[in-house]
């Protein structure tokens, strides 16, 4: 029963609630607008925006590749076939394991070990928080956001500083007590391996290769180009709406895309603890309505943003899962296997 509840009941809810948002927020679209505007739509800036997705993806391997580097050397477009194929395995199938598919093919393709791969995918992940934090910081304290009832400046603020204080705190901890959990003495090791024991997994096997995993470029260069890498990345993330816009005749100020890319990834974070699904769609509409752009191109703009980035990541995705030999099904049993066992 409660594998039931967790698998098919509280996700069916939240698509109900997510899919009542949405169609909410457009109860006033006017289609014949809609369909006139998406017949004038440019194809061109819709062909540069799925560019400019494709490029986020590589900086973000490329960044990826700093990290590694302390580990192994892995070429770019490697790691960046990697993150799609994880992406693209986890929208045809959304269980969230998108991390693991992409450290099980590295670690497949370059031999070494998953643990070890899917730390340093961690790492890079809390690296991107903190940068998401600062950028909300950045946005709040440029007194450019839509004025509503309520304060929005103040809990951009306040979101974001939690957010660097969290991610920022999970940095930290991983660092300072890396060898302490290789260690077989402390109660958390003891505890960590119990736990693993259930799985039929050994404890200590896998303590080490994650440990193994938590490293830190030691060239000042390498360090430098993970701040740049993820700054780069989230600087073209915020682009992704110009390019829609402009192949709808909408242009904003600098600051709006950049406040569209925060108050949509808070709402995305804020969705999946809810267990709503499409929460970058719903704050992207939310964010469209406070910043007083007509809802037939905000759609569009949203459309087109989302339908660039599912047919990118599973198209890209699925072309490395099958040069890799694999499908689907078993890439996700095997990843889910190895995170077990490793």
């Amino acid at each position: 029963m409660t594998h039931l509840i967790t698998r098919w009941v509280l996700p069916t809810i939240g698509g109900v609630v997510a899919l009542a948002l949405i169609f909410w927020l457009y109860r006033d679209l006017d289609f014949g607008r809609f369909l006139t505007g998406l017949r004038q739509a440019s194809p061109a800036w819709v062909v540069v925006l799925g560019l400019a997705i494709l490029l986020e993806q590589v900086l973000n391997g490329w960044k990826w590749r700093q990290i590694l580097h302390e580990v192994k050397r892995v070429r770019t477009l490697r790691l960046t076939g990697a993150m799609l194929a994880g992406y693209g395995v986890n929208v045809l199938v959304p269980l969230g394991i998108s991390p693991l598919v992409r450290s099980w093919l590295i670690a497949r393709m370059e031999t070494l070990k998953m643990g070890t791969v899917l730390t340093t995918t961690i790492i890079a992940r809390f690296i991107d928080g903190v940068v998401f934090a600062l950028f909300a910081g950045v946005v709040a304290m440029a007194g450019k956001v839509p004025q509503i009832a309520g304060n929005l400046e103040l809990g951009l603020a306040v979101a974001g500083a939690l957010n660097f204080a969290l991610f920022g705190a999970l940095l930290f901890l991983m660092y300072r007590f890396r060898v302490l959990f290789a260690q077989e003495g402390p109660l958390i090791c003891r505890l960590f391996d119990w736990v693993a024991s259930w799985f039929r997994a050994n404890g200590a096997r896998l303590r080490g290769s994650l440990c193994d995993g938590v490293v830190w470029p030691r060239s000042p260069r390498h360090r430098l180009n993970v701040l740049i890498g993820a700054v780069a990345a989230k600087l073209v993330a915020a682009s992704h709406y110009l390019w829609a816009g402009l192949a709808v005749g909408v242009v904003l100020a600098p600051f709006d895309y950049l406040f569209l890319m925060v108050f949509a990834g808070f709402s995305l974070v804020l969705s999946r603890f809810v267990r709503v699904p499409g929460g970058f769609v719903i704050g992207s509409a939310l964010a469209f309505e406070l910043l007083g752009v007509p809802e037939e191109q905000a759609l569009l703009m949203i459309l087109f943003n989302w339908m660039m980035s599912v047919g990118i990541v599973v198209g890209v995705g699925l072309i490395v899962l099958w040069q890799s030999g694999i499908d689907i099904r078993r890439a996700r049993l095997e990843a889910e296997a190895a995170d077990v066992g490793t």
